[in-house]
């Protein structure tokens, strides 16, 4: 792998505040940041993702290769969940391997994000209708997961929430409802008000930077509070965390050859292939399936896999599909 990718990506604003976090974790002080902000920027980053792909998606229209790719996108996202669970289950009971395997089926949306911000850095050119694949791909696995309970523990034993709630919280939830409201936004103001678009450049461009550096301070003081809780996790869990990133990854770059995506793109594919949720996913576990422990779908996801994708799995997979794809 390239040292200089892994330097640009380790020496970026953004993750070099991931480790501020981390550290401050380590050396017990006493930074933190209010409850309300981390939300707040969390959908602000979600907004601003969901209107310039919106915007790039309206130009790109729906051509074949857009139309692929989200269908490959949501085939991983019925893919990896299912995967996941039969080796999940030979280590855990049903809930918590069906826990698992839905953060994992799912999406981090603000690794994405990291990607991108990576991507701009390198100036490698990407294309916004993968913000439309990142939106699509994180709810199926909500679903997959209960299904698996479902299917393979007693009715009697089940989880109590019904499908009206399990959908509205699989679909409706905050995150999901930000991104794709912010997808129709971007493309139909691109295509009857590009001035008012225009307007909005500065709030989604300039801010932008500043905004995700914040984020992940804070996701660097919640990382390094999970980290605390590895002990109990295991050996198995841990290996998972960090191995299944890669395999994930490598599927998403054969199916991304397959398909001839540029490299921006496929490095996003790969990404999105590769990441966990920390967010939606653990929301909707409590609801739906409360007998799951949320200290392992959420120290696995948050604690392990998230940095490890932000810090050095980026990197190292652009390096893998350059070898591969060709630079445009």
């Amino acid at each position: 792998m390239d040292s200089s990718l892994v330097l640009q990506n380790l020496l970026s604003p953004p993750v070099l505040f991931f480790g501020l976090g981390l550290l401050s974790v380590v050396l017990r002080s006493d930074l933190e940041i209010p409850a309300p902000l981390p939300k707040l920027f969390s959908l602000y980053l979600l907004l601003a993702i969901g209107l310039k792909g919106g915007m790039e998606l309206q130009h790109s229209g729906l051509d074949r290769l857009v139309v692929l790719t989200i269908t490959a996108a949501l085939a991983m996202a019925l893919l990896v969940p299912i995967t996941s669970f039969l080796l999940l289950r030979t280590r855990f009971d049903t809930y918590n391997a069906a826990a698992l395997a839905a953060a994992y089926g799912s999406i981090s949306a603000v690794t994405f994000i990291t990607a991108e911000t990576f991507l701009g850095a390198l100036a490698v050119p990407f294309d916004g209708f993968m913000v439309a694949a990142l939106a699509l791909m994180e709810s199926p696995a909500i679903i997959i997961g209960l299904l698996l309970v479902r299917l393979t523990t007693p009715r009697d034993s089940g989880p109590g929430l019904g499908w009206g709630g399990l959908l509205h919280e699989a679909f409706l939830n905050s995150s999901v409802l930000v991104l794709v409201g912010s997808l129709l936004i971007g493309v139909l103001s691109a295509a009857f008000s590009p001035a008012g678009m225009a307007k909005m450049e500065p709030f989604t461009e300039q801010l932008f930077y500043g905004a995700l550096s914040f984020f992940l301070l804070d996701m660097g003081i919640v990382a390094g509070q999970r980290l605390r809780e590895l002990r109990e996790t295991g050996a198995f869990l841990i290996a998972f965390a960090l191995l299944a990133p890669l395999v994930h990854a490598a599927v998403g770059l054969a199916v991304a050859v397959v398909l001839r995506l540029p490299q921006g793109d496929a490095l996003l594919f790969m990404v999105l292939c590769a990441s966990a949720s920390y967010i939606a996913v653990p929301a909707a576990m409590r609801m739906t399936v409360p007998q799951a422990n949320p200290s392992l779908y959420i120290t696995a996801s948050l604690g392990l896999t998230f940095p490890f994708n932000i810090v050095v799995g980026i990197p190292l997979y652009m390096a893998a599909l350059q070898r591969f794809i060709p630079a445009t």
